[in-house]
């Protein structure tokens, strides 16, 4: 079943509880063999997936119903897709035609994809397929980036903990999208600290997924209004769905990768809102 979030605002969230936190904007579990887990945020209608192919290949429209709430024949009639691979080595099929994915590989689908399949190359050691999707108003072209490929932002410092490359995949400088950005941000070793000093951005939402977090080691997500903040103890291989109100940083208790993804208004990676890290509370 699709996991459905209602969209929050932030007087409501200054009142909630370390659970309800969890429950509105944490994604616990994505990957399940041979499912597609699906979350759907009434945020700019974004939607989070899933997939990790086992024993036979699997439909982005398995479990047909659920995408019924679109008001669609099919997934992708009226949204783009971008989708990472975060397991062993897989294929995407898109109407037919094949894209290998390596690990921390990327494809784009563009808006109109009627049958896309998830497969597995080697059942003992399964493709995880880690999927945002916006709503889409017009079709470009499907993409397989690579990430040797990937437009690469060195940033950051190790006196400051936070050494960092920013890999834009699904990003302007790299393809045209509706309104999909998708990358991922590759923490140095013994850096630990992401996105300060924090920002915001009213035209855009942000989808984060961290992996690579360390057996034992966990991400503390912050989140909420500069002036009032809050946050979620994250594990590896989890997601959270950050409204534009919010800001989001982290900070790990070992270095990590996370994958970011973001919708809204506009494309431009700099236009944010930036908070002075003493100014938070």
């Amino acid at each position: 079943m699709m996991d459905i979030r209602y969209s929050c605002n932030q007087r409501d969230f200054k009142r909630y509880t370390t659970e309800e936190t969890r429950n509105e904007f944490l994604i616990e579990k994505l990957f399940v063999k041979d499912e597609v887990t699906a979350v759907y945020s009434h945020v700019d209608r974004m939607v989070t997936l899933g997939v990790m192919p086992v024993t036979a290949p699997v439909s982005i429209d398995k479990g047909i119903d659920i995408w019924k709430n679109f008001g669609t024949e099919y997934f992708l009639e009226r949204r783009e897709i971008g989708m990472f691979n975060v397991g062993g080595s897989g294929k995407v099929t898109a109407d037919g035609t094949v894209y290998e994915l390596g690990y921390k590989d990327c494809l784009y689908i563009t808006r109109g994809a009627k049958e896309v399949l998830f497969s597995s190359d080697d059942p003992e050691k399964p493709a995880k397929f880690y999927c945002v999707s916006a709503p889409a108003h017009c079709s470009y072209e499907n993409r397989l980036i690579r990430i040797a490929d990937a437009a690469k932002k060195p940033c950051g410092d190790a006196g400051t903990s936070n050494k960092r490359v920013i890999n834009q995949f699904i990003h302007p400088s790299v393809l045209k999208t509706c309104q999909l950005s998708m990358g991922m941000t590759v923490l140095e070793n013994g850096s630990v600290w992401n996105t300060m000093p924090a920002h915001t951005h009213e035209r855009r939402m942000e989808v984060y997924f961290y992996f690579e977090v360390p057996e034992n080691n966990v991400v503390f997500h912050m989140m909420g209004e500069g002036q009032e903040t809050r946050h979620i103890v994250m594990q590896n291989e989890q997601a959270v769905i950050s409204p534009s109100w919010s800001i989001h940083a982290g900070a790990g208790t070992a270095s990590y990768t996370f994958i970011w993804a973001m919708g809204g208004e506009n494309q431009a990676f700099d236009d944010m809102d930036t908070i002075p890290t003493t100014e938070l509370k």
